[in-house]
């Protein structure tokens, strides 16, 4: 099965069984739904003790953008580890398959932040703030969580050695030894 592609197996009958397939990798669409989950749960809160439509919305969709950000920069940065050496013709499809697969995030993302855009601007408000400030805010959440997420994913890779550090020789012979503790 290719990692593109899921599947949810449902038996219907002793002899029946239903393959029901859709795009992207279960773990991802559960990423998703939670990240508009903590969007829903931030509007409703902010909705709850501002009861400002306008800043509830703005709340609630650079919480979204936030979990999606950091969860598309993770996957960034995972893709970029992996990417291939780019030697020879298979190595080359790889690197274009990983492309290809950050482009459509990129426009999930960048969809994600116009869409959030679109719907503040059409709420009723005035002022310059509303006007030219809160829509971008969205946005502006996602695109650092989508740099911190990279870094985090960075920051938690581990790095191995084939062996244990040892100071080099020439170091070795110039430190000074320290003299034994006599009790």
């Amino acid at each position: 099965m290719s990692t593109a592609m899921g599947r949810i197996v449902k038996q219907v009958s002793e002899g029946t069984t239903k393959y029901y397939w859709y795009p992207g990798d279960k773990k991802e669409w559960i990423r998703a739904a939670v990240a508009l989950g903590v969007g829903g749960a931030a509007f409703g809160l902010s909705m709850l003790l501002t009861r400002s439509l306008l800043l509830a919305t703005v709340v609630g969709t650079s919480a979204t953008a936030v979990v999606a950000g950091l969860n598309f920069g993770r996957r960034d940065a995972r893709a970029l580890a992996g990417f291939p050496d780019l030697g020879d013709r298979a190595a080359r499809r790889a690197a274009v398959g990983h492309a290809g697969k950050a482009v459509w995030r990129a426009l999930a993302h960048g969809f994600g932040g116009a869409a959030a855009a679109v719907l503040i601007l059409n709420l009723p408000h005035r002022g310059a703030v509303a006007d030219w400030i809160l829509p971008i805010v969205p946005a502006i959440a996602g695109a650092l969580a989508h740099q911190l997420g990279m870094l985090w994913e960075q920051l938690s890779a581990s790095a191995s050695t084939p062996g244990p550090a040892s100071t080099p020789a020439s170091e070795a012979a110039e430190a000074p030894k320290e003299p034994a503790l006599q009790s």
